[in-house]
Order: structure tokens, then C-alpha cells, then sequence
């Protein structure tokens, strides 16, 4: 009998943060993880040395993942090192600048826009030829509550975030029949690299549903993603955080052919 092959995780942006976080569990759960981080960044390598250290299978590779070539080549050179990709990570993020509407120029809209729209569109085309010829795949979106609880200031981001919300919904549907599921983790907001910048009037709206009042930190991470559209919650052992999640269809651990399409469903923190 031949021996089942490791399944091979990439977790865009995972070299510091909240991605860094995911990037360990999906190495404790058995996964070898391709950690994805800009050139330049030692923060990638870093965690790669902790994946290795805790007994996990993990490698480097550095890409601008919102670079049509590079995006292509990152998926490329993953499989070269790992093998083919079998569950795609979304969360790279980018500078998210605060600006009142009357300053918010159409130019602020698609910087935000290529990396929740562009950089999601870009991998999905590349790993989706071996997905489709395997029959199966795992794509969680890493989405964010400003969907529900939008902060002043901060509109070409939620609209980014809106517009990555509808992929996930339109993916999720077409691609089930194929065996390849879409899920989204709607997060609760992290600290991390990118929270001084938040100016507190934009950090005020998103404390308010927080039962501790205060900011997740990154190794409160969700560790499981849901297994049906049904609502699922877990909360934080540090703060009492909710995290919440809603699937397109089966979880992204789900053995056997997909369930069905349907429409996912978000759902707010309380």
C-alpha cells in the first residue's frame, strides 16, 4: 500500500502575525507549510526554524503574492520543493491607511484592492490545475469583522474586504462539485505588526463587542475551521475573544468529495 502523502499547506503572509500563527498550527497538524513572506523579510525564516524545531516540515519562499509572476512563480516553486499545494491560506495583508471619505481617491481603493482581490484571483489560478486534476482542495480566505463593524476612516479597506467576502461566496459554489471547498475565518482584530498604525478613533468602534475590551493577540488564532455552514465559536483561553467563521461548504479537514454548494453565511462576534 502506498503511503498517504503529506498534504502540503501555503499560508500567504505568514512570516510575522497572525499568519505566522496559522502557519504552525497547519505544521503541528501534521501539514508541511510553505511560509510566504516579502524578499527581504527574515521574519519568514524565523518561522520556519520553530515549525522545524517543533518537529515540522517547513520552507521559505519569499513572493510579492499581488505580482501576477511572482504569484505564479511562488505556487511554482512550492510544489518544486514540497509538493503540489493542497490547502491555500489567504491572509496576506498589506499598509492599510486611514483617510476620511472626502480624502479617499479611487487609487486608495485598488491598492487595497490587490490584495484582497488581485492576490486571492492570482493564486486561485494557480493552484487550481492540480486541484481539479486531484479532485480535491482547501482555500480559507482569512477575512476580517470591519466587514460588519466598519471603522471611520477606513473605507477603501472594508470595501476591499466587502469585495473579498462575494470571492469566497462565488468560489465556494463553483468549486464544490470539483472537491475543492472555500471556507472564510472571520477574525476578530489582532495585534500585530500593522495595530500601532490604527489611529485610536479607528480602533474604538472595534472594541465595544469584545468581552475583555481589549486586542486579540496573534496566538489566539482560530485552530479549526468549521465543518458546515452551522455557526461555530471559540473562544480565546488568554481573553475570552470570540472568533467567528462561516464555510462555503466542508471544512477545510473534511475527508471524502465535497458537500453540496451553498451559500455561506457570516456572523458577527458577541
Amino acid at each position: 500500500m502506498t503511503p498517504e502523502r503529506r498534504r502540503i499547506a501555503l499560508v500567504t503572509g505568514s512570516s510575522r502575525g497572525l499568519g505566522s500563527t496559522i502557519a504552525r498550527r497547519l505544521a503541528h497538524d501534521g501539514l508541511a507549510v510553505a511560509v510566504n513572506g516579502l524578499r527581504g523579510d527574515s521574519g519568514a525564516a524565523g518561522v520556519v526554524d520553530a515549525i522545524r524545531d517543533e518537529g515540522g516540515v517547513a520552507e521559505a519562499f519569499a513572493a510579492d503574492v499581488t505580482d501576477e509572476r511572482q504569484a505564479a512563480g511562488l505556487v511554482a516553486a512550492v510544489a518544486d520543493a514540497l509538493g503540489p499545494v493542497d490547502v491555500l491560506v489567504l491572509n496576506a495583508t498589506g499598509p492599510q491607511p486611514e483617510a476620511p471619505l472626502s480624502e479617499v481617491a479611487w487609487e486608495d481603493h485598488v491598492a487595497q484592492l490587490e490584495f484582497f482581490v488581485k492576490s486571492p484571483v492570482l493564486l486561485l489560478r494557480a493552484v487550481l490545475p492540480g486541484m481539479r486534476e486531484r479532485g480535491s482542495g482547501r482555500i480559507v480566505h482569512i477575512d476580517s469583522e470591519v466587514v460588519d463593524l466598519p471603522p471611520p476612516g477606513r473605507s477603501a479597506y472594508v470595501a476591499a474586504r466587502s469585495a473579498q467576502i462575494g470571492l469566497t461566496r462565488a468560489w465556494a459554489r463553483e468549486l464544490a462539485p470539483l472537491g475543492i471547498t472555500v471556507n472564510t475565518v472571520a477574525r476578530a482584530s489582532s495585534r500585530s505588526s500593522a495595530t500601532p498604525a490604527f489611529r485610536p478613533r479607528s480602533r474604538a468602534p472595534l472594541s465595544p463587542p469584545c468581552p475583555a475590551g481589549g486586542w486579540a493577540p496573534a496566538r489566539t488564532a482560530p485552530t479549526r475551521w468549521p465543518t458546515s455552514p452551522r455557526r461555530r465559536r471559540a473562544s480565546s483561553p488568554v481573553n475570552g475573544w470570540w472568533w467567528t467563521a462561516a464555510a462555503g461548504s466542508a471544512a477545510a479537514d473534511a475527508p471524502g468529495p465535497a458537500a453540496p454548494p451553498r451559500s455561506p453565511r457570516r456572523w458577527r462576534s458577541s
